[in-house]
């Protein structure tokens, strides 16, 4: 059976052994039509000519033709589907794409918040009222902290030391990290414990932050209002609770931290997870300097 017989073979096994979708097939049929119009066009026609060289060669024409490194991958991950199959089926004796690396992805820039669009927000609750209080003091210890929306809605009263003028948050994988708060976050927590005593269910709940019927805050819940301020502020950004974090990393950066401390900020075990920060603030020098240098 030559090269294409096979490739029939194995969307036969896609559509009644793996029962993928039409659609799904369909793709698989394309990007291994490509493989066999590559592999005619040096001599090949049937599945002992495969070799890890044709392969290579099918990823870098992929390229050459202006393939992305998200579409690059799903085309070797047909062709590794399409030559595990030869194998099982002893079609071949080795697996040519085993040894074919897949693209790599680029990684996406976190987008951030200005400081100016990260103070409107902070400064759109009302001081006034129950919710205000509560929510202005969250979004200011959700920021000064670089706090992950799940850390932030855990937090109990023991949590926050006023005297050290830190707050201990409880990160992925039980990790607990000591995280340093300004005196404006400091000032808004403050003013929020004064209001919280008030509420009769303030003893039998340990969470920091209530809910005017006295329970925890969920997370769904900070989302929503985080996104209700932004608008109310005037920010036109798409706003959440990461994009807080993602601000109050690249601010520090920009402010000249070291990566180190960032990392041990953010509570991150891999520094290559906090790496992606420094693109951020090296845009920002770059702007900085584009528009002080006079010969820039």
């Amino acid at each position: 059976m030559d090269l294409h017989g096979w490739v029939d073979a194995y969307l036969d096994h896609l559509r009644v052994e793996r029962a993928l979708a039409p659609r799904t097939v369909e793709a698989y049929a394309r990007d291994l039509g490509k493989l066999c119009a590559l592999a005619e066009g040096e001599g090949i026609a049937s599945p002992e000519g495969l070799d890890a060289a044709l392969v290579a060669t099918y990823m870098v024409k992929l390229g050459k033709e202006g393939l992305g490194a998200r579409s690059a991958a799903r085309h070797l991950s047909a062709v590794r589907g399409f030559t595990r199959f030869l194998l099982r089926e002893r079609a071949i004796e080795g697996d040519p794409a085993a040894l074919v690396t897949r693209p790599k992805m680029a990684r996406k820039l976190p987008k951030v918040l200005s400081f100016d669009e990260i103070s409107r927000i902070l400064e759109a609750p009302d001081p006034k009222t129950f919710r205000g209080t509560r929510d202005r003091a969250m979004l200011h210890v959700m920021y000064a902290a670089g706090l992950r929306v799940s850390e932030l809605v855990g937090l109990k009263l023991a949590d926050i030391d006023r005297k050290r003028g830190v707050v201990f948050a409880l990160g992925k994988g039980g990790k607990r990290r000591i995280v340093p708060l300004g005196e404006p976050a400091l000032e808004a927590v403050d003013a929020w414990l004064e209001r919280r005593q008030a509420h009769p269910r303030a003893l039998a709940t340990p969470a920091l932050f209530l809910s005017p019927r006295g329970k925890a805050l969920t997370r769904q819940g900070v989302w929503k209002l985080l996104g209700a301020y932004a608008r109310g502020a005037g920010v036109t950004k798409p706003s959440s609770p990461h994009k807080l974090r993602h601000s109050f990393a690249t601010h520090l950066l920009e402010g000249g931290a070291d990566l180190r401390s960032v990392q041990a900020l953010l509570g991150h075990a891999d520094i290559a997870t906090t790496e992606i920060y420094t693109h951020l603030a090296d845009d920002h020098v770059r702007a900085v300097y584009k528009k002080a240098h006079p010969r820039s």
